[in-house]
């Protein structure tokens, strides 16, 4: 477990300092669209996130290679190379997007190509656990098309849900972290060698959202782009592959005892099925919801709008900020209640418990209004509009700034201007910030 912590701080650290210079050469380069009609944010903002994060990739499978027990995963397996080489590929069609806006079907056969390196490579599925029938081996043929399909959906699938600032990198580090403990548990537990693969490729896909995600929160300084929704979709898709098909149920000697409790017991074998789904279930939805909406108005399913479920968020009443922590929520509660339930399937306290907080969920949403307080003690480790006393000084100085403006207003003529109106993205009512800022 140190060695995994170790290769996630590094990855973290690598991403993180690397963003602040990408950020300056990305402005440098022009990698600065303009503001299309579906954007949420105010003024144009730096892409090539991405860069940074495949840096930081690298630099964790690197660390990884010089650890002692991480150093077996590459020894007994080419899997490493295969995910390298695909998310290079993949990485550089992003980078290609972020600067010159590429066409979508370009994009499609780009991903199709780096799912099927990284096949070539070895990373594929090799048979699939079906509940009462057992493992069902697949053909060469079979298992390339379910891994680069699985791999095509996840990408687009993080890419769709990237439209709110830091959404997509929080929303697949808690589905990272939901799919590590879960590797880990195969692999530490029932001595599986086949599973510390996805172990590895979820620490380093946690700490590349980590050290992205300080310079990503509203207002973001930088957007990831597609070089990097892309690179961190085919990370997540990567480890999804490597465990789905390596679980032997005769190697977890699961058979014993009464049929019901070796059903209980077989739950681990069939989550590999459920959990690629469950990790990416808000971002799935809401690329189906896409597809079948566009297709209803009879347009492109790759047309662009702002029907995404984060714009409806924005549209009932949230905050930005707000509609991030939601999607958070619902995220960490499907991810995390699937590998519960791969714990522990008999226990009626985990279904319970999943119902309570999808309640509390949806409370929240009927809450649009409400603007969550931190206790004091906790007041410097959230964002300042969440602390109690900077809330207080701001409204007191909003009061003074509109009385101001009513005062200039009765005695001029000219129509006043409010003062530190912020936009969604940290713009100004003054007017644009400098594209330097």
């Amino acid at each position: 477990m140190r060695e995994y912590l170790l290769t996630l701080c590094v990855t973290a650290a690598v991403t993180y300092l690397l963003t602040g210079p990408v950020r300056k050469f990305a402005i440098v380069a022009g990698a600065m669209p303009e503001i299309r009609a579906r954007d949420v944010h105010r003024e144009p903002t730096p892409r090539l996130g991405g860069i940074a994060m495949f840096f930081g990739l690298c630099a964790g499978l690197l660390v990884a290679d010089h650890l002692t027990n991480l150093s077996e995963v590459f020894e007994k397996s080419n899997e490493p190379r295969a995910l390298l080489s695909g998310a290079a590929l993949i990485w550089l069609i992003g980078v290609l997007d972020d600067k010159f806006e590429i066409d979508a079907l370009i994009k499609l056969g780009g991903q199709m190509i780096a799912a099927g390196v990284m096949v070539v490579q070895g990373l594929t599925i090799l048979w699939i656990p079906v509940p009462g029938v057992g493992n069902v081996a697949l053909t060469q043929w079979q298992g390339t098309l379910l891994t680069v399909a699985l791999v095509v959906i996840t990408i687009n699938a993080v890419n769709f849900v990237d439209g709110l600032d830091g959404l997509a990198a929080g929303t697949v580090c808690i589905a990272a972290a939901a799919f590590f403990m879960y590797a880990y548990r195969i692999w530490y537990s029932y001595g599986i060698e086949a599973a510390a693969p996805a172990s590895l490729f979820a620490a380093i896909l946690m700490g590349m959202c980590l050290g992205f995600l300080p310079h990503n929160m509203h207002p973001a300084r930088i957007f990831m782009g597609d070089s990097g929704s892309m690179l961190i979709g085919l990370v997540l898709a990567a480890g999804a592959i490597s465990v789905t098909g390596q679980v032997d149920p005769d190697a977890m000697r699961l058979f014993s005892g009464s049929e019901r409790n070796t059903v209980h017991q077989m739950v681990p074998v069939y989550i590999p099925l459920l959990m690629p789904l469950t990790i990416i279930a808000i971002p799935a939805a809401d690329l189906v919801l896409a597809i079948v909406r566009r297709t209803w108005r009879g347009q492109s399913p790759f047309a662009a709008d702002r029907g995404h479920l984060h714009h409806r968020l924005l549209e009932i009443g949230h905050s930005h900020s707000r509609a991030v922590l939601i999607m958070y929520f619902f995220s960490a509660l499907i991810a995390f209640g699937a590998l519960a339930f791969s714990v522990n399937a008999a226990s009626m306290w985990i279904v319970l418990g999943v119902v309570f907080l999808s309640a509390v969920g949806l409370v929240l949403l009927l809450l649009p209004r409400f603007r969550p307080r931190a206790p004091r003690w906790a007041e410097r480790f959230v964002p300042p509009r969440y602390r109690r006393r900077r809330a207080a000084a701001a409204n007191a100085a909003a009061e003074g700034v509109a009385e101001s403006a009513d005062v200039t207003a009765e005695s001029d003529d000219r129509v006043p201007v409010a003062v530190g109106v912020s936009g969604v993205n940290g713009a100004t009512a003054i007017g644009p910030r400098s594209r330097t800022r």
